[in-house]
């Protein structure tokens, strides 16, 4: 197993959830969390692990961001009016990398960042190669045409695992998809429950 499916797997187990709803998560087999005393009695958690816990929950989600990543997203959406957990999931979803997944153009969170990274996607038909770029409502994304037939997108093309969200506009044809707008939580097609609000009173505690 790669070093990236066995990190995204402990994720899911640590967490005792199926975080993106992929068949072949190991929750589906096993619900504990990994190592030796992952089979131990749970305890009680604090607010404090609650929150800690959530906000694991939903960095996880989006991959490989770093802990500074994520707490500078969190300040970003503190900053703007409106409800802070709103504008965290608005912010999250924004990003290039999270548009690409949620377009199907690839299979993962994991390998839409490294499709980003490798300059597969356009936007408005410009290559842009930030996985955190922040895509805005009316920007188009599109897969570059001599990617077009990578194995990774013809498959998550074809799956039919995952529905695209309604704040995309997607033309599978030709493998572009226009950003909406930003969503609020309820829109967000998550596998599993998310709450955002804890994040919140994470970083606010």
């Amino acid at each position: 197993m790669s070093k990236r499916h066995s990190a995204k797997y402990k994720i899911d187990r640590r967490m005792g959830e199926n975080i993106w709803g992929r068949p072949k998560s190991p929750v589906n087999q096993r619900s504990y969390g990994p190592g030796q005393h992952g089979q131990r009695r749970k305890s009680k958690v604090s607010d404090f692990g609650l929150q800690l816990r959530a906000k694991q929950k939903l960095k996880g989600y989006y991959g490989n961001l770093t802990e500074k990543q994520f707490a500078r997203t969190y300040d970003e959406a503190a900053r703007r009016k409106g409800n802070t957990s709103e504008n965290l999931i608005a912010l999250l979803e924004s990003r290039l990398d999270a548009v690409v997944y949620r377009a199907k153009f690839v299979p993962t969170v994991f390998a839409a960042r490294q499709f980003v990274n490798h300059g597969h996607v356009l936007v408005n038909g410009k290559r842009v190669n930030i996985a955190s770029y922040r895509v805005k409502a009316g920007d188009v994304v599109s897969v570059r045409e001599r990617s077009r037939n990578m194995a990774l997108v013809l498959e998550a093309v074809a799956s039919s695992e995952r529905e695209t969200p309604d704040y995309l506009t997607v033309d599978a044809k030709h493998l572009s998809a226009t950003f909406v707008r930003a969503p609020e939580l309820s829109e967000v097609p998550y596998p599993v429950k998310m709450e955002p609000n804890l994040v919140v009173e994470f970083y606010a505690s």
